[in-house]
């Protein structure tokens, strides 16, 4: 709209309102074990701003992005001894609600498990193993996640890719823990999933670029580096790292007999670490004897067929695995989750048309998100939650390692050597067909750092999938593993 100045005859522009903060704050408690925890919530969106400089002089700062987080902090607690845990999920593309809802949260989904999910419209509870007991909690929804976006003129695409997500995140930690006085808190990342590798950058960001020094990572399904997952011409390195999930998966399904699960991922473990990857990378050099005992050692360690391993050339990719193991009795395999299996349109496709173990979850943390944050939170925002961001993870950019493989090894190395008391705590799960347990397990054997540092890197593993806390007996172990880490690492 435009407006005229009758005394100047000059006109001028009304231009719109900029975004504000909108945070809305509320009280509640959670009974623990007869201990009454108050605490207050916090979400909305904060602002994210640029520095303008024009011709060499300092122009003001502008607005770029709105970022949605929801906080969590114990009433009365001292912010000098109170560790602050910033937690976010992965995809590229991904929301917090799974962390959120599914683990770390004081309220959490109903979503049943495998052979008993939940029906709608699923429910809420609170959740007696919320790690808020140990640490308050910022839960980070990433640009084009949840209610986060880009502001008006800013292109979205800027923040879908590796170093522009980095920074992003980066700025809402600074932000939160300078607005909440907290830079003397212990602090701590949870990342999941591609979370992991936001999260080992990020060490390595806050540190050189603020001077934020953490005290630990919990990275939960990890991949540190893409090589160690990319089935690529030329690249055999993830048909052995894999090989391992794969025995464990078709234990699981009853393929290998009774025995121990132990006793399997053993068998599968020494063969993936030598004998496996010397016949790959024999090529044709391989001899007939040596092809068919290699055929049939996968074969048993698996549960696919020997004619199957012989028709893929002994080298079995991880999306036609979940398709091929059970198409004989017409089900597809998770790759989330492959304790989950389902229904294909048909079975002589090589790839199944969707993952039974995401479609088996998603509409509960959807629902019980919506929900949560108007009824219980009073936030209301009209626009989609967007627990994966659309087209998100098929739009980002790796430009930063343009003729290299991805990989934030070198950050997380860089990050620990400077800082002796980072700690690492990463969780596996054995049926997890995305992040498998033997590459993140080769992956932290390479990592550079000293021989003293390496006690500083801790462990657990769960007889579930990339999501372990749906599985019950693995969330409550998986809570008390991680509210160990937070007081071992706290220096307190």
């Amino acid at each position: 709209m435009a407006t005229s100045d009758e005394a100047s005859g000059s006109t001028t522009e009304e231009r719109p309102a900029e975004p504000t903060d909108d945070l809305v704050t509320s009280s509640h408690s959670l009974t623990v074990k007869r201990r009454k925890l108050n605490y207050t919530a916090t979400a909305g969106r904060i602002v994210l701003r640029k520095e303008i400089v024009t011709d060499g002089k300092f122009d003001g700062y502008l607005p770029k992005a709105e970022v949605f987080l929801t906080a969590y902090t114990l009433d009365g607690a001292d912010p000098a001894k109170r560790p602050v845990t910033f937690a976010f999920n992965g995809g590229p593309g991904s929301s917090s609600v799974w962390l959120h809802l599914g683990l770390l949260g004081p309220r959490r989904v109903v979503s049943g498990d495998v052979g008993d999910l939940a029906a709608p419209p699923y429910g809420l509870v609170d959740n007696t193993e919320t790690l808020l007991q140990h640490s308050d909690l910022v839960f980070i929804d990433p640009v084009s996640t949840g209610y986060s976006r880009a502001v008006k003129g800013e292109k979205p695409g800027d923040y879908h890719g590796f170093q522009g997500d980095i920074e992003s995140v980066a700025e809402v930690i600074r932000l939160w823990t300078s607005r909440n006085g907290r830079w003397m808190s212990p602090k701590f990342l949870a990342g999941e999933s591609y979370g992991t590798m936001r999260a080992g950058g990020l060490a390595h960001h806050l540190q050189n670029r603020y001077g934020m020094y953490l005290n630990g990572l919990m990275l939960i399904s990890a991949v540190l580096d893409f090589a160690s997952l990319d089935f690529s011409v030329g690249n055999d390195l993830p048909y052995a790292l894999f090989l391992p999930t794969y025995a464990a998966i078709g234990h699981y399904h009853g393929l290998l007999g009774d025995r121990p699960l132990e006793e399997v991922l053993s068998e599968a473990e020494e063969f993936a670490s030598r004998d496996y990857p010397w016949a790959l990378a024999q090529g044709s050099r391989l001899s007939t004897e040596e092809r068919a005992a290699t055929v049939a050692r996968i074969a048993a360690l698996t549960g696919l067929s020997e004619d199957y391993v012989d028709r893929v050339d002994l080298r079995v990719e991880h999306g036609r695995f979940f398709a091929e193991l059970l198409r004989h009795k017409r089900l597809v395999v998770g790759r989330l989750d492959s304790r989950f299996t389902g229904w294909a349109p048909d079975y002589g496709r090589e790839l199944m048309d969707a993952d039974p173990s995401i479609s088996a979850v998603m509409g509960s943390y959807t629902a019980a998100l919506n929900h949560y944050l108007r009824a219980e939170l009073d936030y209301p925002n009209d626009l989609p939650y967007e627990v994966i961001g659309d087209g998100v993870i098929d739009s980002w950019s790796y430009k930063e390692f343009e003729n290299a493989h991805v990989t934030v090894t070198d950050k997380l190395a860089s990050a620990m050597r400077a800082n002796q008391h980072l700690k690492v705590h990463v969780a596996f799960g054995y049926l997890d067909g995305a992040t498998p347990y033997f590459a993140s397990e080769h992956v932290l054997a390479h990592l550079n750092i000293p021989e003293e540092l390496r006690e500083n890197v801790s462990s657990a593993y769960y007889e579930a999938g990339h999501m372990m806390y749906v599985h019950e007996p693995s969330r409550i172990q998986q809570s008390k593993d991680l509210a160990d880490f937070i007081a071992d690492a706290s220096n307190r």
